[in-house]
C-alpha cells in the first residue's frame, strides 16, 4: 500500500523524494552510515563533541533535582522569556516584552514551522537563498508555500542585489534569511539585509530570520534584521541555545515578534510540542545571562578550529572559501581532480578517514550542478579530532 499525506510534500519540498515518490535515502543518512562503517572522522554532522559551559549544565541538573520536570508553561517559563529578552536588549539594544513577544519553542526548528505553518496559505511565495538548510524546503511545502529561491554563488555566497530584488513580488509571503548562513558559512552585509527589508516593505512581506548562530561569527559583526529601521513590526527573529551553549540535543529554541504574530505562532505551537523541555529553560536562561567574556572567547575558539580545519582542507589541495560564521567551511574538491562532490564523499572515508557532505544536499534538484564539486565541512569538532582529520586530509593530497 503506498501511503500519501503531508509527509509527501514536506520530502519533496526538501528533495527527498525518488521519482516514482518513495522516499529516497538520504545523503546525509548515507554519510552519517559511512562514518560508522569505516570508523572515519564525522565533519558532516552539524553538532559539537564537546559539552558547553559548566554553569549551563549544572543549571539543568539542579532544575532536575529540584522537581522542574513537568509541563511549563506554553509560551515557556518566565524566566527564560524575561531572559531572551534581556538579552536582545544587551546584544542589540532590541526592547521586546517578554510576556507578549517571546515565545520559546523545541528548537528553532519549530519556530521556523510553526511560523511558516501560521503564516503562510496555500500557493503564497516564500523566498530563500539557495543552498538552504534542508529543512526549509520541507516545511514552505507542508504550509501549501511556493519555494523561490535566490541562488548564493561562490566564492563570497552574497546574493545578487538584482536577482534578489526581482525574485520578490507581491506574491512572496515570507524572505526566510538564514543570517550566519548554513550551509556556506556566509554572514550577510548591512546592504543584503537592508535590501531585504526594503522589498519586504514594498511588497508588504514578512521576515523570518534564523539566526541561531549569531553567537559564532569571526571577523563580521551579526546584525539582526529587527534592528534595521522598518523592520521590527514585520520582523519574526528565530534564534536558540543549542549551538551556542554546545546542547544541539535540548531543543530549546525561541522567537521574539510583535505580539501578533507570536499569537499567531503560538496558535500552532501547542498543537505540534505543546511545551518543550522544563529543566532545560532555567539553564539556558542561566546560559544567556553569562558575562560577555563567554561569548567573546566561544567565537574565538571556533575561528580558531576553522582556521586549523581550513589550513588542513588547502594543503590538501583543496581551493576554500573562507567562513565567516557557523560552523561550517566549504572547500572546491575540484582541484583535486573530482568534479562531482558526490563522488568524492563516497571515496572520502575510505581515501582519507574523513566523512563530509556535498553541497549538493542543500540544493533543489534542478540547482545542484551549481555546487558540482564543493563540499561542506563541520569544525564544531574538538581541536585534537580537526587535527587528526587535517593530518589526514593533507596526506590525501598526495594521492592525487
Amino acid at each position: 500500500m503506498h501511503i500519501r499525506g503531508p509527509w509527501q510534500r514536506a520530502a519533496a519540498g526538501a528533495g527527498l523524494l525518488a521519482p516514482d515518490g518513495s522516499i529516497a535515502s538520504t545523503i546525509f543518512a548515507e554519510m552519517s552510515a559511512l562514518a560508522v562503517k569505516t570508523g572515519a572522522i564525522n565533519l558532516g554532522q552539524g553538532f559539537p563533541d564537546e559539552d558547553g559551559p559548566a554553569e549551563v549544565l549544572e543549571a539543568a541538573a539542579r532544575a532536575i533535582r529540584e522537581g522542574v520536570n513537568q509541563y511549563p508553561p506554553g509560551i515557556g517559563t518566565a524566566q527564560l522569556r524575561q531572559a531572551i529578552a534581556a538579552h536582545q536588549r544587551r546584544f542589540y539594544g532590541l526592547e521586546v516584552d517578554p510576556d507578549r513577544e517571546v515565545l520559546v519553542t523545541a528548537g528553532a526548528t519549530e519556530a521556523l514551522a510553526a511560523s511558516l505553518l501560521a503564516l503562510v496559505d496555500e500557493g503564497d511565495e516564500v523566498l530563500t537563498f539557495e543552498p538552504f538548510y534542508d529543512a526549509y524546503g520541507a516545511l514552505i511545502a507542508l504550509a501549501g508555500g511556493r519555494h523561490v529561491t535566490v541562488p548564493l554563488r561562490a566564492p563570497d555566497f552574497r546574493p545578487d542585489l538584482d536577482e534578489l530584488r526581482a525574485a520578490v513580488t507581491d506574491r512572496t509571503r515570507v524572505i526566510l534569511v538564514n543570517n550566519p548562513h548554513n550551509p556556506t558559512g556566509a554572514v550577510f552585509d548591512r546592504e543584503v539585509l537592508e535590501t531585504i527589508v526594503e522589498l519586504a516593505e514594498r511588497h508588504d512581506a514578512l521576515i523570518l530570520t534564523d539566526e541561531v548562530y549569531e553567537h559564532l561569527t569571526f571577523d563580521r559583526p551579526h546584525t539582526p534584521v529587527a534592528t534595521l529601521p522598518g523592520a521590527s513590526d514585520r520582523t519574526i527573529t528565530v534564534s536558540s541555545g543549542g549551538k551556542t551553549f554546545s546542547t544541539t540535543g535540548w531543543k530549546i529554541g525561541w522567537l521574539t515578534a510583535r505580539h501578533e504574530l507570536v499569537t499567531a505562532v503560538l496558535a500552532v505551537k501547542q498543537f505540534l510540542t505543546y511545551v518543550n523541555g522544563a529543566p532545560f529553560q532555567p539553564a539556558i536562561a542561566a546560559g544567556l545571562a553569562l558575562p560577555d567574556a563567554f561569548f567573546a572567547d566561544a567565537a574565538a575558539a571556533l575561528r580558531d578550529k576553522r582556521d586549523l580545519l581550513s589550513d588542513g582542507l588547502r594543503q590538501a589541495g583543496f581551493d576554500v572559501f573562507e567562513s565567516h560564521g557557523s560552523y561550517f567551511v566549504v572547500a572546491d574538491a575540484a582541484p583535486l581532480g573530482y568534479p562531482d562532490a558526490v563522488e568524492f564523499c563516497r571515496e572520502l572515508p575510505a581515501r582519507a578517514g574523513v566523512v563530509a557532505i556535498p553541497l549538493s544536499a542543500f540544493y533543489r534538484e534542478e540547482h545542484r550542478g551549481d555546487a558540482r564539486s564543493l563540499v561542506r565541512f563541520a569544525f564544531c569538532k574538538r581541536a585534537a579530532v580537526l587535527e587528526a582529520a587535517a593530518v589526514q586530509l593533507a596526506a590525501l593530497g598526495t594521492t592525487v
